[in-house]
């Protein structure tokens, strides 16, 4: 019998920004701030004061890392009023609400010493990005592919570490609390993942599971730190793009099947979500696409 191995559906969505290192002076501080994604930061010289607002003020040193959940307020400082400091910090959305899930309950907002696996893996990934991101020698195509590549064996190692890993805190919410956010999440992806989207509220996936929508939006957004709406919309945009890069596809009928009321409401989402027009994009899918052979060019499957 022949050999056959099944590759699985690979659908990820990754995006970094605001990512830089700096080293402070003694006294420095930021503002007051929250950020709707993670923001992953790791001191590589000095010290550091964070305070999480109305729960807590740490101070950590080289090779400790903390990751700040979405919707935080918090601020961070030097610790030393005379010496400097260096840190790296750059802020990450994933698609993986499992991962999400895992980060918030078990190390969101905490600080994970050096001598832990994960602030030890967080540090490599950090210098790692920095050195990619000083590298003259290669192209802006090539660091983002070593970004994201470094990146994502960051998350590969907190999937390993976090499954036995003991959290220094209680655990955010409840077992019961996580089983009704994944129910959410598996109705909503499931309604978007119809061919054609059919119209549908929050409202309608709640009373299917027999909540209210109050105690489903406070629950969902506790465990996966985004809020029901935002999971929606990024499912709808996700499909949009898929949709968008299939040549046979019509910009009308990507917004019918996306469920969108009209394809001019359609373009002003997708451009909110995207920074650029369906037609833009599309065009870019096509480029991209493109092949040249022997005998001209052609679209590659």
């Amino acid at each position: 019998m022949k050999r056959f191995v099944s590759l699985p559906v690979v659908d990820s969505s990754l995006y970094l920004f605001g990512g830089h290192m700096r080293t402070v002076p003694g006294g420095w501080q930021f503002f007051e701030q929250k950020h709707q994604m993670f923001e992953l930061m790791v001191v590589v010289d000095g010290r550091q004061t964070t305070e999480i607002k109305n729960l807590i003020t740490y101070d950590y040193g080289a090779g400790d890392a903390i990751i700040i959940s979405p919707g935080t307020v918090h601020t961070n400082q030097n610790s030393s009023l005379d010496q400097s400091m260096t840190y790296i910090c750059f802020h990450f959305n994933i698609e993986n609400l499992a991962l999400k899930s895992e980060i918030i309950g078990k190390i969101a907002n905490t600080v994970i010493s050096s001598d832990q696996p994960i602030a030890k893996s967080a540090v490599r990934t950090a210098k790692k990005m920095v050195a990619y991101s000083a590298n003259h020698s290669l192209s802006k195509e090539q660091i983002n592919l070593k970004i994201q590549i470094t990146v994502l064996e960051f998350f590969y190692d907190l999937t390993e570490e976090l499954r036995d890993y003991k959290a220094h805190k209680k655990i955010y919410y409840s077992e019961n609390e996580a089983k009704t956010s994944r129910q959410i999440a598996t109705l909503i992806k499931r309604n978007i993942e119809r061919e054609e989207v059919k119209s549908f509220t929050f409202g309608d996936v709640c009373q299917k599971i027999g909540i209210s929508c109050g105690y489903g939006h406070r629950t969902f957004k506790k465990v996966y730190g985004i809020t029901p709406l935002h999971y929606i919309e990024s499912q709808k945009y996700n499909k949009a793009k898929m949709l968008l890069g299939s040549p046979e596809r019509s910009i009308e009928d990507v917004a019918d099947l996306v469920g969108a009321s009209s394809v001019s409401n359609f373009s002003k989402q997708f451009k909110k979500w995207s920074g650029t027009t369906p037609s833009k994009y599309q065009r870019q899918m096509k480029q991209k696409r493109r092949v040249r052979t022997v005998k001209g060019s052609g679209y590659f499957e």
